[in-house]
Protein backbone atom coordinates (compact mmCIF):
# COMPACT_ATOMS: atom_id res chain seq x y z
CA UNK A 1 0.00 0.00 0.00
CA UNK A 2 1.51 3.45 -1.04
CA UNK A 3 0.82 6.86 1.07
CA UNK A 4 0.93 9.92 -0.89
CA UNK A 5 1.84 13.27 0.58
CA UNK A 6 0.82 16.06 -1.57
CA UNK A 7 3.86 18.46 -1.30
CA UNK A 8 3.12 22.18 -1.06
CA UNK A 9 4.00 22.69 -5.13
CA UNK A 10 0.97 20.10 -5.75
CA UNK A 11 3.06 17.23 -7.29
CA UNK A 12 3.60 13.89 -5.04
CA UNK A 13 5.89 12.55 -2.67
CA UNK A 14 5.48 8.72 -2.39
CA UNK A 15 6.32 6.25 -0.15
CA UNK A 16 5.81 2.70 -1.25
CA UNK A 17 5.87 0.84 2.07
CA UNK A 18 3.94 1.68 5.28
CA UNK A 19 5.94 0.89 8.72
CA UNK A 20 4.75 1.60 12.05
CA UNK A 21 5.80 4.36 13.45
CA UNK A 22 7.52 5.86 10.26
CA UNK A 23 5.67 8.73 10.17
CA UNK A 24 7.11 10.04 13.27
CA UNK A 25 10.26 10.09 11.15
CA UNK A 26 8.67 10.76 7.29
CA UNK A 27 6.78 13.99 8.79
CA UNK A 28 5.00 15.90 6.24
CA UNK A 29 7.99 18.63 6.97
CA UNK A 30 10.43 16.03 6.16
CA UNK A 31 8.66 14.81 3.39
CA UNK A 32 9.23 18.09 1.72
CA UNK A 33 12.48 18.69 2.66
CA UNK A 34 13.60 15.47 1.11
CA UNK A 35 11.27 16.12 -2.12
CA UNK A 36 13.10 19.44 -3.04
CA UNK A 37 16.54 17.49 -2.91
CA UNK A 38 15.72 15.55 -5.27
CA UNK A 39 14.21 18.42 -7.11
CA UNK A 40 17.59 20.53 -7.36
CA UNK A 41 19.92 17.96 -7.41
CA UNK A 42 18.59 14.74 -9.74
CA UNK A 43 19.52 15.82 -13.27
CA UNK A 44 23.20 16.74 -11.59
CA UNK A 45 23.45 13.22 -9.98
CA UNK A 46 22.14 11.52 -13.41
CA UNK A 47 24.48 13.87 -15.29
CA UNK A 48 27.62 12.44 -12.98
CA UNK A 49 26.69 8.72 -13.05
CA UNK A 50 26.59 9.36 -17.30
CA UNK A 51 29.87 10.24 -17.29
CA UNK A 52 30.94 6.83 -15.04
CA UNK A 53 29.60 5.16 -17.73
CA UNK A 54 31.59 7.45 -20.06
CA UNK A 55 34.43 6.83 -18.63
CA UNK A 56 34.74 3.04 -17.65
CA UNK A 57 34.07 3.12 -21.56
CA UNK A 58 37.26 4.30 -22.03
CA UNK A 59 39.00 2.40 -20.17
CA UNK A 60 37.28 -0.81 -21.91
CA UNK A 61 38.40 0.66 -24.83
CA UNK A 62 42.14 0.40 -23.58
CA UNK A 63 42.91 3.96 -21.87
CA UNK A 64 44.40 4.15 -17.84
CA UNK A 65 43.00 6.33 -15.36
CA UNK A 66 45.66 9.40 -15.10
CA UNK A 67 46.53 12.35 -13.59
CA UNK A 68 43.85 15.37 -15.13
CA UNK A 69 45.96 17.90 -17.39
CA UNK A 70 42.51 20.49 -16.76
CA UNK A 71 43.29 20.47 -13.08
CA UNK A 72 47.25 20.49 -12.85
CA UNK A 73 46.86 24.26 -11.59
CA UNK A 74 45.02 22.34 -8.59
CA UNK A 75 47.56 20.09 -7.73
CA UNK A 76 50.49 22.74 -7.84
CA UNK A 77 48.55 25.54 -6.12
CA UNK A 78 49.29 26.32 -2.74
CA UNK A 79 46.71 26.13 -0.35
CA UNK A 80 44.75 24.33 2.92
CA UNK A 81 41.26 22.56 3.59
CA UNK A 82 39.24 24.64 6.16
CA UNK A 83 40.69 24.41 10.03
CA UNK A 84 39.28 21.15 11.99
CA UNK A 85 36.46 21.00 14.57
CA UNK A 86 37.80 20.08 17.99
CA UNK A 87 35.88 16.70 17.91
CA UNK A 88 37.41 15.41 14.75
CA UNK A 89 41.13 16.72 15.62
CA UNK A 90 42.41 13.16 17.21
CA UNK A 91 40.76 10.15 14.97
CA UNK A 92 43.13 7.49 15.75
CA UNK A 93 40.93 4.69 16.17
CA UNK A 94 37.26 4.61 14.43
CA UNK A 95 34.92 1.97 14.64
CA UNK A 96 32.63 1.43 11.66
CA UNK A 97 29.27 -0.85 11.05
CA UNK A 98 25.09 -0.65 10.62
CA UNK A 99 23.05 1.09 12.03
CA UNK A 100 20.52 -0.86 14.43
CA UNK A 101 20.07 -0.21 17.55
CA UNK A 102 22.46 -2.52 20.00
CA UNK A 103 25.43 -1.77 17.11
CA UNK A 104 24.83 2.14 17.47
CA UNK A 105 25.05 1.90 21.19
CA UNK A 106 27.84 -0.36 21.39
CA UNK A 107 30.09 1.30 18.62
CA UNK A 108 29.24 4.86 20.27
CA UNK A 109 30.10 2.96 23.81
CA UNK A 110 32.98 1.28 22.59
CA UNK A 111 36.22 3.71 23.35
CA UNK A 112 37.14 4.49 19.75
CA UNK A 113 37.31 8.01 18.84
CA UNK A 114 34.90 7.60 16.19
CA UNK A 115 32.13 5.71 14.69
CA UNK A 116 30.91 5.59 11.68
CA UNK A 117 27.24 4.28 11.43
CA UNK A 118 27.02 2.69 7.88
CA UNK A 119 23.71 3.00 5.76
CA UNK A 120 25.76 1.66 2.55
CA UNK A 121 27.87 -1.08 2.69
CA UNK A 122 27.12 -2.66 5.94
CA UNK A 123 23.28 -2.24 5.91
CA UNK A 124 21.08 -4.22 3.75
CA UNK A 125 19.25 -1.48 2.78
CA UNK A 126 15.32 -3.00 3.11
CA UNK A 127 13.10 -0.32 4.12
CA UNK A 128 12.41 -1.81 7.71
CA UNK A 129 16.01 -1.54 8.59
CA UNK A 130 16.49 2.23 7.11
CA UNK A 131 13.84 3.56 9.41
CA UNK A 132 15.00 1.03 11.85
CA UNK A 133 17.92 3.03 11.75
CA UNK A 134 17.33 6.76 11.31
CA UNK A 135 14.82 6.14 14.43
CA UNK A 136 18.22 4.84 16.12
CA UNK A 137 20.67 7.80 15.28
CA UNK A 138 17.97 10.31 16.31
CA UNK A 139 17.62 8.80 19.43
CA UNK A 140 21.24 8.50 19.69
CA UNK A 141 21.90 12.12 19.08
CA UNK A 142 18.98 13.14 21.49
CA UNK A 143 20.49 10.57 24.45
CA UNK A 144 17.32 8.46 24.60
CA UNK A 145 18.58 5.62 22.84
CA UNK A 146 18.05 1.60 24.45
CA UNK A 147 17.93 -1.61 23.28
CA UNK A 148 16.66 -4.60 25.75
CA UNK A 149 17.68 -8.03 23.68
CA UNK A 150 14.87 -10.30 23.13
CA UNK A 151 13.85 -13.41 24.52
CA UNK A 152 15.99 -16.53 23.31
CA UNK A 153 19.39 -15.36 23.24
CA UNK A 154 21.64 -17.90 25.48
CA UNK A 155 25.63 -16.25 26.32
CA UNK A 156 26.95 -19.90 24.96
CA UNK A 157 25.36 -18.98 21.74
CA UNK A 158 27.21 -15.75 21.19
CA UNK A 159 24.02 -13.80 21.47
CA UNK A 160 23.16 -11.17 23.85
CA UNK A 161 21.41 -13.19 27.29
CA UNK A 162 17.65 -12.07 27.19
CA UNK A 163 16.63 -9.43 28.98
CA UNK A 164 20.14 -7.59 28.35
CA UNK A 165 19.84 -4.13 28.52
CA UNK A 166 22.17 -2.07 27.01
CA UNK A 167 22.12 2.42 27.34
CA UNK A 168 24.38 4.61 26.38
CA UNK A 169 27.55 6.32 28.02
CA UNK A 170 27.35 9.94 28.94
CA UNK A 171 27.49 11.86 25.81
CA UNK A 172 31.00 13.03 26.81
CA UNK A 173 32.45 9.55 26.84
CA UNK A 174 30.81 8.58 23.70
CA UNK A 175 32.52 8.30 20.32
CA UNK A 176 32.29 11.20 17.69
CA UNK A 177 29.40 10.23 15.16
CA UNK A 178 29.92 10.11 11.53
CA UNK A 179 26.93 8.88 9.16
CA UNK A 180 27.82 7.55 5.77
CA UNK A 181 24.92 7.85 3.47
CA UNK A 182 24.83 5.24 0.46
CA UNK A 183 26.63 6.24 -2.87
CA UNK A 184 25.63 8.36 -5.94
CA UNK A 185 24.98 5.04 -7.77
CA UNK A 186 22.22 4.03 -5.78
CA UNK A 187 18.35 4.70 -5.77
CA UNK A 188 15.57 4.57 -2.68
CA UNK A 189 12.80 2.27 -4.26
CA UNK A 190 10.87 3.25 -1.47
CA UNK A 191 10.18 7.05 -1.71
CA UNK A 192 9.01 8.73 -5.18
CA UNK A 193 9.04 12.37 -5.71
CA UNK A 194 7.34 12.63 -9.13
CA UNK A 195 6.89 9.10 -10.09
CA UNK A 196 10.57 9.10 -9.99
CA UNK A 197 13.06 7.10 -7.34
CA UNK A 198 14.58 9.01 -5.11
CA UNK A 199 18.65 9.08 -4.63
CA UNK A 200 19.41 6.85 -1.94
CA UNK A 201 22.37 9.17 -1.33
CA UNK A 202 20.03 12.18 -0.46
CA UNK A 203 17.16 10.37 1.14
CA UNK A 204 19.75 9.10 3.85
CA UNK A 205 22.25 12.23 4.58
CA UNK A 206 18.93 14.34 3.60
CA UNK A 207 16.61 12.70 6.55
CA UNK A 208 19.60 12.48 9.56
CA UNK A 209 20.39 15.55 8.43
CA UNK A 210 17.29 17.06 8.95
CA UNK A 211 16.54 16.01 11.94
CA UNK A 212 19.38 16.04 14.04
CA UNK A 213 21.82 18.86 12.36
CA UNK A 214 20.63 21.56 14.45
CA UNK A 215 20.80 19.69 17.59
CA UNK A 216 24.47 18.43 16.71
CA UNK A 217 25.96 21.68 15.62
CA UNK A 218 24.63 22.67 18.90
CA UNK A 219 26.77 20.19 20.81
CA UNK A 220 29.68 21.24 18.31
CA UNK A 221 29.43 17.68 16.37
CA UNK A 222 29.00 18.26 13.07
CA UNK A 223 27.17 16.65 11.69
CA UNK A 224 29.57 14.82 10.09
CA UNK A 225 29.66 12.50 7.37
CA UNK A 226 31.67 9.98 5.43
CA UNK A 227 31.31 10.15 1.26
CA UNK A 228 31.85 7.01 -0.42
CA UNK A 229 32.36 5.78 -3.79
CA UNK A 230 33.44 8.82 -5.16
CA UNK A 231 35.11 8.91 -8.90
CA UNK A 232 36.16 12.73 -9.99
CA UNK A 233 36.43 16.08 -8.47
CA UNK A 234 32.49 16.79 -10.46
CA UNK A 235 31.22 14.30 -7.40
CA UNK A 236 32.77 15.81 -4.86
CA UNK A 237 31.60 19.41 -6.05
CA UNK A 238 27.96 17.84 -6.20
CA UNK A 239 28.29 17.11 -2.83
CA UNK A 240 29.60 20.53 -1.75
CA UNK A 241 26.58 21.93 -3.48
CA UNK A 242 24.01 19.53 -1.65
CA UNK A 243 25.60 20.29 1.94
CA UNK A 244 26.00 23.90 1.03
CA UNK A 245 22.18 23.49 0.15
CA UNK A 246 21.39 21.77 3.60
CA UNK A 247 23.14 24.19 5.58
CA UNK A 248 21.14 27.17 4.46
CA UNK A 249 17.67 25.71 4.64
CA UNK A 250 18.25 24.14 7.92
CA UNK A 251 19.75 27.69 9.59
CA UNK A 252 23.41 26.48 10.07
CA UNK A 253 26.72 28.22 9.10
CA UNK A 254 28.48 27.34 5.18
CA UNK A 255 31.12 24.52 6.41
CA UNK A 256 29.15 23.75 9.68
CA UNK A 257 28.54 19.68 7.79
CA UNK A 258 31.89 18.47 7.81
CA UNK A 259 32.70 15.10 5.02
CA UNK A 260 35.67 12.83 5.07
CA UNK A 261 35.33 11.15 1.79
CA UNK A 262 36.65 7.82 1.20
CA UNK A 263 39.07 6.91 -1.71
CA UNK A 264 37.73 3.83 -2.46
CA UNK A 265 37.80 3.61 -6.64
CA UNK A 266 40.85 3.62 -8.29
CA UNK A 267 39.91 7.09 -10.69
CA UNK A 268 39.39 8.80 -7.59
CA UNK A 269 42.93 7.94 -6.85
CA UNK A 270 44.35 10.52 -9.56
CA UNK A 271 42.02 13.47 -7.97
CA UNK A 272 42.94 13.35 -4.14
CA UNK A 273 44.01 17.02 -4.56
CA UNK A 274 40.81 17.89 -6.58
CA UNK A 275 38.18 16.00 -4.57
CA UNK A 276 39.79 17.79 -1.31
CA UNK A 277 39.91 21.31 -2.90
CA UNK A 278 35.95 20.87 -4.40
CA UNK A 279 34.96 20.45 -0.44
CA UNK A 280 37.45 22.57 1.20
CA UNK A 281 35.46 24.40 3.25
CA UNK A 282 34.33 21.33 5.03
CA UNK A 283 36.38 18.01 4.39
CA UNK A 284 37.72 16.70 7.18
CA UNK A 285 40.25 14.11 5.47
CA UNK A 286 40.39 11.06 3.48
CA UNK A 287 40.04 7.96 3.78
CA UNK A 288 41.78 4.35 2.37
CA UNK A 289 38.60 2.25 1.56
CA UNK A 290 40.97 0.03 0.76
CA UNK A 291 38.48 -3.14 0.00
CA UNK A 292 36.57 -1.38 -2.61
CA UNK A 293 39.29 0.17 -3.65
CA UNK A 294 40.22 -3.21 -5.07
CA UNK A 295 36.53 -3.83 -6.75
CA UNK A 296 37.27 -1.03 -8.20
CA UNK A 297 40.62 -1.74 -9.83
CA UNK A 298 38.87 -5.14 -10.94
CA UNK A 299 35.88 -3.14 -12.10
CA UNK A 300 37.92 -0.43 -13.87
CA UNK A 301 40.37 -3.11 -15.87
CA UNK A 302 37.81 -5.62 -16.29
CA UNK A 303 38.49 -5.35 -20.06
CA UNK A 304 42.49 -5.36 -19.66
CA UNK A 305 43.70 -8.92 -19.47
CA UNK A 306 47.19 -7.49 -18.55
CA UNK A 307 45.87 -6.83 -15.00
CA UNK A 308 43.77 -9.62 -13.85
CA UNK A 309 44.00 -9.94 -10.18
CA UNK A 310 45.36 -13.00 -8.04
CA UNK A 311 43.37 -14.68 -5.24
CA UNK A 312 41.81 -12.22 -3.14
CA UNK A 313 44.05 -13.40 -0.25
CA UNK A 314 46.85 -12.30 -2.04
CA UNK A 315 45.99 -8.81 -2.50
CA UNK A 316 47.23 -7.34 0.59
CA UNK A 317 48.33 -3.90 1.23
CA UNK A 318 51.79 -4.96 0.47
CA UNK A 319 51.00 -4.83 -3.17
CA UNK A 320 52.45 -2.33 -4.65
CA UNK A 321 49.62 -0.90 -6.54
CA UNK A 322 47.98 -0.42 -3.00
CA UNK A 323 51.10 0.77 -1.06
CA UNK A 324 51.05 3.67 -3.43
CA UNK A 325 48.02 4.75 -3.32
CA UNK A 326 48.03 4.81 1.09
CA UNK A 327 51.24 6.58 0.77
CA UNK A 328 50.24 9.44 -1.72
CA UNK A 329 46.80 9.65 0.22
CA UNK A 330 48.91 10.54 3.04
CA UNK A 331 51.51 12.92 1.41
CA UNK A 332 48.23 14.81 -0.26
CA UNK A 333 46.48 14.92 2.73
CA UNK A 334 49.07 16.36 4.97
CA UNK A 335 50.13 18.65 2.13
CA UNK A 336 46.79 20.16 2.53
CA UNK A 337 46.18 20.15 6.33
CA UNK A 338 43.91 17.16 6.27
CA UNK A 339 43.42 13.73 7.88
CA UNK A 340 44.70 10.49 6.15
CA UNK A 341 42.50 7.73 7.26
CA UNK A 342 43.86 3.97 7.20
CA UNK A 343 41.64 0.94 6.42
CA UNK A 344 39.99 -1.54 7.84
CA UNK A 345 40.61 -4.44 9.80
CA UNK A 346 37.59 -6.85 9.82
CA UNK A 347 38.29 -9.54 12.48
CA UNK A 348 36.25 -10.89 15.10
CA UNK A 349 37.71 -12.71 17.89
CA UNK A 350 37.93 -16.25 17.47
CA UNK A 351 35.53 -17.72 20.40
CA UNK A 352 37.15 -21.16 21.45
CA UNK A 353 41.01 -21.38 20.08
CA UNK A 354 43.27 -18.83 21.81
CA UNK A 355 46.16 -20.21 19.39
CA UNK A 356 44.27 -19.16 16.22
CA UNK A 357 42.99 -15.20 17.70
CA UNK A 358 46.23 -14.24 19.14
CA UNK A 359 47.37 -15.22 15.56
CA UNK A 360 44.43 -13.15 13.80
CA UNK A 361 45.28 -10.31 16.17
CA UNK A 362 48.67 -10.12 15.53
CA UNK A 363 48.44 -9.76 12.01
CA UNK A 364 45.77 -6.80 13.01
CA UNK A 365 48.77 -5.40 14.47
CA UNK A 366 51.05 -5.63 11.73
CA UNK A 367 48.66 -3.92 9.91
CA UNK A 368 48.05 -1.01 11.74
CA UNK A 369 51.86 -0.82 12.42
CA UNK A 370 52.46 -0.05 8.36
CA UNK A 371 49.41 2.52 8.62
CA UNK A 372 50.77 4.15 11.65
CA UNK A 373 54.44 4.04 10.22
CA UNK A 374 53.07 5.46 6.98
CA UNK A 375 52.12 8.52 8.24
CA UNK A 376 47.92 7.73 8.73
CA UNK A 377 46.29 9.63 11.83
CA UNK A 378 43.95 6.86 12.32
CA UNK A 379 42.69 3.44 11.22
CA UNK A 380 39.33 1.73 11.33
CA UNK A 381 38.18 -2.07 13.26
CA UNK A 382 35.06 -3.40 12.89
CA UNK A 383 34.50 -4.77 16.25
CA UNK A 384 34.76 -3.26 19.69
CA UNK A 385 37.43 -5.01 20.62
CA UNK A 386 40.10 -4.37 18.39
CA UNK A 387 39.80 -1.10 19.86
CA UNK A 388 42.13 -1.41 22.07
CA UNK A 389 44.74 -2.72 19.97
CA UNK A 390 44.64 -0.44 17.47
CA UNK A 391 45.14 2.38 19.93
CA UNK A 392 47.82 0.93 21.60
CA UNK A 393 49.13 0.70 17.95
CA UNK A 394 48.32 4.12 17.32
CA UNK A 395 49.35 5.76 20.64
CA UNK A 396 52.87 4.07 20.80
CA UNK A 397 54.30 5.64 17.80
CA UNK A 398 52.11 8.78 17.59
CA UNK A 399 53.50 9.29 21.45
CA UNK A 400 50.24 9.21 23.10
CA UNK A 401 49.50 13.26 22.93
CA UNK A 402 49.96 14.17 19.16
CA UNK A 403 45.95 14.14 17.85
CA UNK A 404 47.85 13.13 14.57
CA UNK A 405 50.53 13.37 12.16
CA UNK A 406 49.74 15.99 9.53
CA UNK A 407 53.84 16.73 10.01
CA UNK A 408 54.65 13.64 8.44
CA UNK A 409 54.36 14.86 4.87
CA UNK A 410 55.64 12.06 3.18
CA UNK A 411 57.77 14.39 0.74
CA UNK A 412 59.46 11.21 -0.75
CA UNK A 413 56.11 10.00 -2.53
CA UNK A 414 55.83 13.81 -3.82
CA UNK A 415 59.15 13.77 -5.07
CA UNK A 416 58.14 10.77 -7.35
CA UNK A 417 56.51 12.86 -9.76
CA UNK A 418 53.14 12.29 -11.59
CA UNK A 419 54.47 9.82 -14.41
CA UNK A 420 55.88 7.20 -11.78
CA UNK A 421 53.11 7.76 -9.48
CA UNK A 422 50.64 7.16 -12.14
CA UNK A 423 52.73 3.64 -13.31
CA UNK A 424 52.67 2.69 -9.82
CA UNK A 425 49.47 3.47 -9.08
CA UNK A 426 48.08 1.14 -12.11
CA UNK A 427 50.94 -1.59 -11.43
CA UNK A 428 49.83 -5.05 -11.84
CA UNK A 429 50.17 -7.32 -9.03
CA UNK A 430 51.87 -10.56 -9.05
CA UNK A 431 50.21 -14.18 -7.50
CA UNK A 432 48.41 -16.95 -8.45
CA UNK A 433 44.77 -18.54 -8.06
CA UNK A 434 45.00 -21.63 -5.90
CA UNK A 435 41.77 -23.81 -5.43
CA UNK A 436 41.12 -22.86 -2.12
CA UNK A 437 41.14 -19.16 -3.25
CA UNK A 438 38.29 -19.71 -6.01
CA UNK A 439 36.27 -21.70 -3.67
CA UNK A 440 36.78 -19.13 -0.69
CA UNK A 441 35.07 -16.44 -3.56
CA UNK A 442 31.92 -18.29 -4.44
CA UNK A 443 31.59 -18.84 -0.97
CA UNK A 444 31.84 -15.35 0.48
CA UNK A 445 30.22 -13.98 -2.41
CA UNK A 446 27.32 -16.46 -1.64
CA UNK A 447 26.84 -16.64 1.76
CA UNK A 448 27.20 -12.37 2.41
CA UNK A 449 24.31 -12.29 -0.62
CA UNK A 450 22.23 -14.55 1.05
CA UNK A 451 22.36 -12.60 4.18
CA UNK A 452 21.63 -9.52 2.31
CA UNK A 453 18.98 -10.90 0.67
CA UNK A 454 17.45 -11.80 4.43
CA UNK A 455 17.97 -8.10 5.36
CA UNK A 456 21.49 -8.91 6.98
CA UNK A 457 24.36 -6.16 5.75
CA UNK A 458 27.45 -7.05 7.78
CA UNK A 459 27.92 -10.86 8.33
CA UNK A 460 30.39 -12.54 9.86
CA UNK A 461 31.98 -14.79 7.63
CA UNK A 462 35.76 -17.14 8.52
CA UNK A 463 36.25 -15.10 11.55
CA UNK A 464 35.88 -11.62 9.02
CA UNK A 465 33.02 -9.40 9.54
CA UNK A 466 32.22 -9.16 5.79
CA UNK A 467 30.28 -6.06 3.94
CA UNK A 468 29.38 -6.10 0.39
CA UNK A 469 32.66 -4.67 -0.53
CA UNK A 470 34.18 -8.11 -0.03
CA UNK A 471 31.48 -9.66 -1.90
CA UNK A 472 31.71 -7.05 -4.71
CA UNK A 473 35.72 -8.40 -5.06
CA UNK A 474 34.57 -12.18 -5.42
CA UNK A 475 32.14 -11.95 -7.60
CA UNK A 476 34.28 -9.44 -9.81
CA UNK A 477 37.06 -11.64 -9.55
CA UNK A 478 35.24 -14.96 -10.27
CA UNK A 479 33.66 -12.40 -13.82
CA UNK A 480 37.18 -11.65 -14.85
CA UNK A 481 38.93 -14.69 -14.18
CA UNK A 482 36.20 -17.00 -16.29
CA UNK A 483 35.95 -14.46 -19.37
CA UNK A 484 39.94 -13.88 -19.45
CA UNK A 485 40.27 -15.79 -22.41
CA UNK A 486 38.15 -13.06 -24.17
CA UNK A 487 39.33 -10.48 -22.71
CA UNK A 488 41.71 -8.06 -25.44
CA UNK A 489 45.00 -9.43 -25.43
CA UNK A 490 43.60 -12.87 -24.62
CA UNK A 491 44.30 -15.70 -27.10
CA UNK A 492 41.34 -18.31 -25.75
CA UNK A 493 43.67 -19.99 -23.20
CA UNK A 494 41.94 -20.25 -19.54
CA UNK A 495 43.49 -18.97 -16.63
CA UNK A 496 44.48 -22.19 -14.61
CA UNK A 497 44.19 -22.66 -11.15
CA UNK A 498 48.13 -23.19 -9.22
CA UNK A 499 47.55 -26.87 -9.76
CA UNK A 500 46.84 -26.42 -13.16
CA UNK A 501 43.11 -26.92 -13.25
CA UNK A 502 40.99 -24.50 -15.75
CA UNK A 503 39.41 -21.69 -14.67
CA UNK A 504 36.37 -22.08 -16.58
CA UNK A 505 32.86 -22.59 -16.30
CA UNK A 506 32.49 -25.98 -15.55
CA UNK A 507 34.71 -25.42 -11.99
CA UNK A 508 32.68 -22.65 -11.21
CA UNK A 509 29.63 -25.11 -11.74
CA UNK A 510 31.03 -27.64 -9.71
CA UNK A 511 31.76 -25.38 -7.27
CA UNK A 512 28.36 -23.79 -7.09
CA UNK A 513 26.53 -26.81 -7.20
CA UNK A 514 28.82 -28.56 -3.94
CA UNK A 515 28.67 -25.44 -1.86
CA UNK A 516 25.04 -25.72 0.34
CA UNK A 517 26.36 -29.58 0.98
CA UNK A 518 30.00 -28.05 2.40
CA UNK A 519 28.06 -25.19 4.36
CA UNK A 520 25.83 -27.34 5.92
CA UNK A 521 28.72 -29.54 7.32
CA UNK A 522 30.28 -26.02 8.67
CA UNK A 523 26.94 -25.36 10.66
CA UNK A 524 24.39 -22.38 10.85
CA UNK A 525 24.14 -19.81 7.71
CA UNK A 526 22.89 -16.34 8.21
CA UNK A 527 20.52 -15.93 5.35
CA UNK A 528 20.19 -19.92 4.55
CA UNK A 529 16.64 -19.98 3.25
CA UNK A 530 17.83 -17.58 0.62
CA UNK A 531 21.02 -19.34 -0.48
CA UNK A 532 19.52 -21.25 -4.17
CA UNK A 533 18.64 -17.50 -4.58
CA UNK A 534 21.96 -16.24 -3.91
CA UNK A 535 23.72 -18.74 -5.60
CA UNK A 536 21.40 -18.20 -8.96
CA UNK A 537 22.45 -14.15 -9.22
CA UNK A 538 26.14 -15.11 -8.42
CA UNK A 539 25.69 -17.21 -11.67
CA UNK A 540 24.00 -15.29 -13.38
CA UNK A 541 26.30 -11.87 -13.16
CA UNK A 542 29.12 -13.90 -13.31
CA UNK A 543 27.63 -15.50 -16.29
CA UNK A 544 27.32 -12.27 -18.10
CA UNK A 545 29.00 -10.45 -20.93
CA UNK A 546 29.42 -7.31 -19.60
CA UNK A 547 30.21 -7.09 -15.68
CA UNK A 548 27.91 -5.26 -13.76
CA UNK A 549 28.99 -2.45 -11.65
CA UNK A 550 27.68 -3.30 -8.59
CA UNK A 551 26.50 -6.46 -7.29
CA UNK A 552 24.03 -4.55 -5.07
CA UNK A 553 22.04 -2.90 -7.55
CA UNK A 554 19.96 -6.04 -9.27
CA UNK A 555 20.00 -7.36 -5.67
CA UNK A 556 18.24 -4.69 -4.44
CA UNK A 557 14.97 -5.34 -6.36
CA UNK A 558 14.99 -8.67 -4.80
CA UNK A 559 14.32 -6.84 -1.25
CA UNK A 560 11.85 -5.31 0.78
Amino acid sequence: MSAVLQAVDGRDVVLTRQLAGQEALLTPEALAFLADLHRRFEPARQARLGERRQRQARFDAGALPGFREDTRAIRAGDWHVAPLPAALLDRRVEITGPTDPKMVINALNSGANCYMADFEDSTAPTWENLVAGQRALQQAVDGTLDWTAPDGGKPASGKPASGKHYVLKPFAEQAVLLVRPRGWHLDEKHVLVDGERMSASLFDLGLFAFHNARALAEKDRGPYFYLPKLECMEEAALWEDVLTHVEAVLGLPHGQMKATVLIETLPAAFEMDEILHALRARIAGLNCGRWDYIFSYIKTFRAHRDRVLPERGQVAMTQPFLTAYSELLVHTCHRRGAHAMGGMAAQVPIAGDAAANEQALERVRADKLREVRAGHDGTWVAHPALVPLARAVFDAHMHGHRPHQHDVLREDVGARGEEELSQALLKPALGTITRAGFENNVEVCARYLAAWLDGNGCVPIHWLMEDAATAEIARAQLWQWLHAPSLPGGDGTPLHLADGTPVDEVLLERTLIGLPSRLAEQGSLPGGARLPEAIALLEQLTHADTLADFLTIPAYERID
